[in-house]
């Protein structure tokens, strides 16, 4: 009988473990490749996890409401009746006590000798590592297309773990046929020891000093997306030298341009229309025009991304925040700006976002103004270089020069701040990427 683990998934970075929320399987279900087997609930985001694998539940370890620890076998699958893979697992552990063994074994051989891809998959869950594990359909598809070994070891999966799936093959092969090179898996990170470490300053930093507790005082826990952004935001402090400026910007022709057009797009797209499409809008823009602030840092080397993807902060009922992103913003119109800033925050809000949504960011834009702040001075969201505070828009007395000379008129204005790391960005590449923004903002015509 071949057996395959199903584990706590990582939903994230700095997850560490989730909860069971729900099971859609109970022992004894047969279940298909990518079915939805539970749903799991972490300090940022809640998910469904889909099956990796076609087979049987014979058990199922957690109980829901259950707090698994990362990586944890959750579930285990039998997979017996897939293409004959199985069987042979099976043939191979049991001893040869019959007199037709012999016969049965050349049979084996003489069956696996032409799907080497799945003879290589078998040893792998026979050795108990799902790594780099192949489902039957995979090995299927990979044989149909003569595609070896070695070229389906490097075909990057986008399933649970990173596993190649069924519609990751399928795409390599249409790719393929078309003659479209696919993109090259992402290479791991070099080993911390080749580069200078950034936890010797955390920890030669002091410790805070105790706080006495008096008669009267609650003592309030921190929730577990509490303590991640508390991790997150001390070591943000201690990895990057923060640098913030401020510029104020003239946003009048925006504003103009919001209220003539919010109602018809609301009507056309069926979500408000708000200033922040136009602030990422601005924000991808300045990023391709300087980019290096669309990097990150890795020991003495910058990593300047290919991708611009604009995280957006959003604030949780609880009181807490998270940032989804926004990928490749700088490929989008104001329409899809808008209904993907809306669709994200509204996710958000549900705890239904997927893991792949608050990943992968390289720039983050957090919003003051919501709450009536003229401006601040933002963390960096490690590991990226920078990040954009966004403040209220107020009506202001402005000097406004015209031809026939200098008038004071009543402006919309607001501050924008960016704080960056002065590791990479410097005060002339800061103020220029700043100003560039604010460029695109005052002189706004969509």
């Amino acid at each position: 009988m071949a057996k395959f683990e199903i584990k706590m998934p990582k939903l994230g970075e700095s997850i560490t473990e989730g909860t069971i929320i729900s099971w859609s399987v109970k022992v004894g279900d047969t279940i298909n490749e990518d079915d939805i087997l539970f749903e799991v609930n972490t300090a940022k985001v809640s998910a469904e996890i889909p099956s990796p694998v076609s087979g049987k539940i014979l058990e199922i370890l957690f109980k829901e409401g259950d707090t698994v620890s990362v990586g944890t076998v959750v579930a285990v699958v039998d997979l017996d009746g897939e293409d004959g893979a199985s069987d042979e697992a099976e043939k191979q552990d049991e001893p040869a006590t019959t007199a037709p063994a012999p016969k049965a074994e050349a049979k084996t051989e003489e069956k696996a000798a032409p799907a080497e891809p799945a003879k290589v998959a078998d040893e792998k869950v026979t050795k108990g590592t799902a790594d780099r594990w192949y489902s039957p359909i995979v090995l299927q598809k990979a044989k149909e297309a003569r595609i070896s070994q070695n070229e389906l070891d490097s075909i990057a999966g986008t399933g649970y773990e990173g596993r190649l799936s069924k519609r990751d093959i399928e795409l390599y092969i249409d790719n393929k046929n078309k003659g479209i090179s696919a993109p090259a898996p992402a290479a791991k990170p070099a080993a911390k020891a080749s580069s200078p470490s950034v936890s010797t300053p955390q920890e030669s930093a002091p410790k805070a000093t105790p706080v006495q507790v008096s008669d009267g005082d609650e003592v309030i826990a921190m929730d577990p997306i509490r303590r991640i952004i508390a991790d997150r935001m001390v070591a943000s402090k201690k990895i990057s030298p923060h640098v913030t400026n401020v510029i104020e910007v003239d946003v009048t022709k925006l504003v103009r341009w919001r209220e003539q057009n919010k109602d018809a797009f609301k009507k056309r797209e069926g979500v408000s229309l708000t200033y922040m499409p136009a602030i990422v809008e601005a924000t991808a823009k300045a990023l391709k025009d300087f980019p290096r602030v669309n990097s990150s840092v890795d020991g003495y080397n910058i990593i300047e991304k290919k991708h611009i993807n604009v995280g957006v902060a959003v604030s949780l009922p609880d009181g807490n925040l998270i940032v989804p992103v926004i990928k490749d913003a700088d490929r989008l119109s104001i329409s899809g700006l808008a209904g993907s800033i809306n669709t994200m925050a509204d996710k958000a809000r549900k705890n239904k976002l997927m893991p792949d949504e608050i990943q992968g960011g390289t720039f983050t834009i957090t919003n003051f103004g919501s709450f009536k702040s003229l401006f601040g001075t933002p963390i960096i969201n490690q590991p990226e270089a920078a990040i954009l505070g966004v403040g209220i828009i107020e009506k202001k007395a402005s000097v406004v020069e015209t031809p026939e000379g200098d008038v004071i008129a009543i402006r919309h204005k607001m501050y924008l701040s960016l704080s960056y790391d002065h590791r990479v960005i410097d005060g002339m590449l800061g103020g220029n990427f700043l100003y560039r923004i604010a460029e695109y903002l005052e002189n706004w015509n969509a």
